[in-house]
């Protein structure tokens, strides 16, 4: 079985998350963890609950979602892996960090790149790999079918959706990103998004007003 654990973290109230099984292996997802104590907080949590991180990997690599890439790499190992459309996205994230007085050390280790109709594992746990661009150009949802979730970064949220008036944005790109690549998904999938609070496929197909 697979376990959500979400954090909240940064000024922009970012969601990173930490999907671990039985045994302990462990992936992070999008650390957006940007104080000394946020990554403590991450760390212990790791720590405490006798994980071991085993993979690193970004939704989309806006700033918030980046922050943490190169704490993750230097305190456990890891290598990280995107979208490769999303490599330009990395490289830009500090320039818009000091536009926004949210200066980082960005990652600077290995790439290893991700496609659509790929998958990647927890062990046994298959977790399928959706492209779905307009927030970023190669936003990528991890699908659990056997679990009903899904890792959506700032695709949709609840009752709303990503930003596009941002670098490389496209509302039309989204708005059809979603509809062919979450809203293909069983009604009762949870989506765990970037930001705030989870929601349903289901919900979203009956009340986001962007989407209607």
């Amino acid at each position: 079985m697979i376990h959500v654990k979400v954090f909240t973290f940064s000024p922009v109230q970012e969601n990173t998350y930490v999907l671990y099984n039985d045994a302990g292996k462990a992936i992070i997802i999008d650390p957006g963890c940007y104080t000394s104590a946020e990554q403590e907080t991450l760390k212990n949590f790791i720590k405490d609950t006798q994980l071991e991180p085993i993979q690193l990997l970004n939704t989309h690599c806006h700033l918030d979602h980046v922050f943490g890439n190169d704490w993750v790499h230097s305190t456990y190992g890891l290598e990280l892996y995107i979208h490769p459309n999303e490599e330009k996205v990395l490289a830009f994230a500090p320039k818009s960090g000091e536009t926004y007085g949210l200066p980082f050390i960005n990652y600077s280790g290995p790439l290893h790149f991700l496609q659509h109709g790929e998958s990647v594992f927890l062990e046994e746990d298959e977790f399928k790999i959706r492209l779905a661009p307009g927030h970023s150009p190669g936003s990528i949802c991890f699908y659990h079918e056997n679990q009903g979730f899904v890792i959506g970064g700032d695709v949709l949220f609840y009752q709303s959706i990503g930003r596009t008036d941002i670098p490389y944005g496209d509302s039309e790109t989204l708005l059809n990103s979603i509809r062919e690549q979450l809203f293909t998904l069983p009604d009762e999938t949870v989506v765990y998004a970037g930001h705030g609070r989870p929601t349903k496929i289901g919900h979203e197909k009956e009340s986001n007003p962007f989407l209607q």
